[in-house]
């Protein structure tokens, strides 16, 4: 059944290179940008930051052909005429996209809901922000890179503001190192509350579940944090309240988070600081950022 699914929800600038029709638009209009893409509609469009991704999210159904795992819809600002150009290029390189929603300039967050979308990933932050105010899972990729060679799906995330809510991350923007110190050990045994991406964590656990874990799974995920002992404890004995199993944590108390990224062979990572976004493009790994939480407030 569709809600058994793994469903991401993808926007069309975030499944393909559509910078050329996207500056039209910014300079000339949408009357030019529709023209352009019409008169462009035949000529197959190259891979977004989020394309690489997308196929080994589809690839993962090759292990369950008569009941899919995983489903991913498009959201797109194009209109259905000038999505024509897109749905040629989603024929041409084989990707099994059925469903889309094409909404003619108006952000199309409103449908992840409908769709019954783990996640949506976009190329436009404010789409992203609107989803993430309306209490979607949603990040938008702001780096890509070539995709880890490996079948093996990897997939990082950060901790506060992403899988947890960002409630120890304001104490320590409020009040420092040592309080928040202080205060994840005085609440050790007390789980974190949940943040925008835990729901696309357990729906990752869930397909992960359909594997046999003593062989090679095909989803592999990491929680890479600036956490360090003490304030670990916490993090791991949240996970196991939420009966979530995540396959590597890497306590990194400041460290630079790109060289890890690396060494996990991240396919994306997911992080609520720009910064940490920025080390993961350096170190070629895709990055997307989650406009969440304190840090983000501004």
């Amino acid at each position: 059944m569709l809600q058994q699914k793994l469903i991401v929800a993808i926007s069309s600038r975030a499944l393909f290179n559509l910078d050329a029709s996207h500056h039209i638009f910014e300079t000339q209009g949408m009357e030019a940008f529709c023209r352009y893409q019409i008169e462009h509609e035949n000529e197959i469009l190259d891979p977004g930051f989020g394309f690489a991704l997308v196929k080994k999210f589809l690839d993962l159904n090759s292990a369950f052909p008569a009941q899919p795992l995983v489903e991913i819809i498009l959201l797109s600002q194009n209109s259905a005429d000038t999505g024509l150009r897109i749905f040629n290029s989603i024929n041409h390189y084989g990707l099994a996209i059925s469903r889309a929603a094409f909404t003619s300039g108006v952000s199309p967050y409103a449908y992840i809901p409908a769709f019954g979308a783990d996640l949506f990933l976009s190329a436009n932050a404010g789409d992203v922000r609107k989803a993430l105010a309306a209490g979607y899972a949603a990040a938008t990729i702001i780096a890509g890179a070539t995709a880890n060679t490996s079948e093996q799906l990897r997939i990082a995330f950060d901790g506060d503001a992403v899988l947890f809510s960002d409630e120890a991350e304001t104490i320590y923007q409020q009040h420092g190192l040592a309080a928040f110190t202080d205060n994840e050990r005085k609440h050790a045994h007390q789980p974190l509350p949940g943040g925008p991406l835990k729901g696309f964590l357990s729906a990752l656990h869930r397909i992960q579940t359909h594997f046999d874990q003593q062989n090679l799974a095909p989803i592999r995920t990491a929680l890479v944090t600036a956490r360090a002992a003490p304030a670990h404890e916490r993090v791991v004995r949240t996970l196991r309240a939420w009966g979530i199993r995540i396959d590597e944590a890497i306590f990194l108390g400041g460290m630079d988070k790109g060289p890890f990224l690396q060494a996990f062979g991240a396919d994306i990572f997911f992080d609520d600081q720009k910064g940490h976004c920025e080390s993961a493009e350096l170190h070629q790994i895709t990055a997307a950022h989650v406009p969440h939480g304190v840090k983000n407030q501004s």
